[in-house]
């Protein structure tokens, strides 16, 4: 007879969550609702007995290793921006749009609306140009 169980599979830990926390507590939640977690690669699973233990430490390297990266992309930029090959990223929204249609009156769900974004996005524009 076999039976049947939740499982929650993922390619890897990273996609998982942004830290080991966020891997810990989705992990708990699964556990508290009778789910195991898989991840493919490295392949590691809540079902053995040690699963929770590697998928634990699986996560505080992923964390590391993401602060590594960013700690090298940080120091990689500003390398870069002395001999100016490093701009910036590209704006994603128009503030001018955004400030012109605040001062012109109109409400944040407007703008939202208009420029094609949150109003939390417009709220933090609106703080920078203020």
């Amino acid at each position: 007879m076999s039976s049947w169980s939740d499982e929650l599979v993922v390619t890897r830990l990273d996609r998982l969550g942004r830290d080991t926390r966020d891997v810990l507590n989705l992990i708990h939640e699964c556990e508290q609702r009778g789910a195991f977690v898989t991840v493919l690669d490295p392949l590691a699973s809540t079902r053995g007995e040690m699963g929770h233990i590697v998928l634990t430490v699986l996560g505080m390297v992923a964390q590391m290793e993401r602060r590594f990266i960013k700690e090298r992309q940080r120091e990689g930029i500003e390398q870069a921006k002395p001999d100016g090959a490093y701009k910036g990223g590209k704006a994603r929204l128009d503030h001018k749009r955004i400030a012109e249609m605040h001062s012109g009156g109109a409400g944040t769900a407007e703008i939202a609306r208009a420029v094609g974004c949150s109003r939390m996005q417009v709220y933090g524009v609106i703080r920078l140009s203020a």
